[in-house]
């Protein structure tokens, strides 16, 4: 069971959403708008944001950004706006997922169950847990999920987390974005691979020292992404 705040001004899709998480067994909370849904979360503490893009007064992209300058917890966009600008804008200003409405509760279930299980990687993963590695001047220890850069802690979001947790995990290795998106994201069919591209942007931009000429995340041109291989 996760503790889910619904941040969302329409009754009906409040309703709707509400009644599918409860007979999954969740906890909700909801708020009407932006300026409560930020109120809430130092109140109810969410496992998970769910987050509508078309809010009054703060845009839910507006509500992203702020979550984002204090907070890790997973956040799920749930907009009816499904074009690619609204889908990459969204992503680019920090939520781990992006639902397009209408989506039934099965749909919400799997993608809060995988964005859910990216905040705890190391324990799912089959691998023996290793402790603290060093990149240059990366430091990622699997073991209590820090990343740090010239021993500074770095926050970092649970999608960026995991997609370096397993970048790293085979430098040199390079995964294309539909292997990075089935991997990380867990999505298997109805999944985006611009997920991907805007979770790298990100990434980039918290540990290259050039994100324009990154070092650990690298680009394989007509193939995808791999870690290093570093200088």
């Amino acid at each position: 069971m996760a503790r889910v705040l619904l941040i969302e001004d329409d009754p009906a899709v409040q309703k709707g959403v509400t009644l599918a998480l409860r007979r999954r067994g969740h906890d909700t909370e909801v708020a009407g708008s932006g300026e409560t849904g930020l109120l809430a979360l130092d109140r109810y503490r969410p496992d998970l944001v769910l987050l509508d893009l078309m809010l009054p007064q703060m845009s839910g992209l507006e509500v992203c950004r702020r979550i984002r300058e204090s907070r890790q917890v997973p956040i799920i966009i749930l907009s009816a706006r499904g074009d690619e600008l609204d889908m990459v804008v969204g992503l680019e200003a920090g939520a781990d997922d992006y639902i397009v409405k209408p989506a039934s509760g099965e749909i919400l279930e799997a993608r809060m169950k995988a964005v859910l299980r990216r905040v705890a990687p190391a324990q799912e993963s089959d691998r023996p847990v290793a402790g603290a590695e060093d990149f240059a001047a990366l430091t990622i220890d699997r073991t209590s999920l820090v990343v740090a850069k010239n021993g500074t802690e770095l926050a970092l979001a649970p999608s960026e987390l995991k997609l370096l947790l397993f970048l790293s995990a085979a430098p040199g290795q390079v995964y294309s974005r539909q292997q990075l998106l089935e991997q990380v994201w867990e999505h298997s069919f109805y999944g985006d691979v611009r997920l991907v591209d805007a979770c790298v942007m990100r990434l980039r931009a918290k540990i290259e020292d050039d994100p324009r000429a990154p070092g650990y995340i690298q680009t394989v041109r007509g193939f995808g992404y791999r870690f290093g291989p570093l200088g």
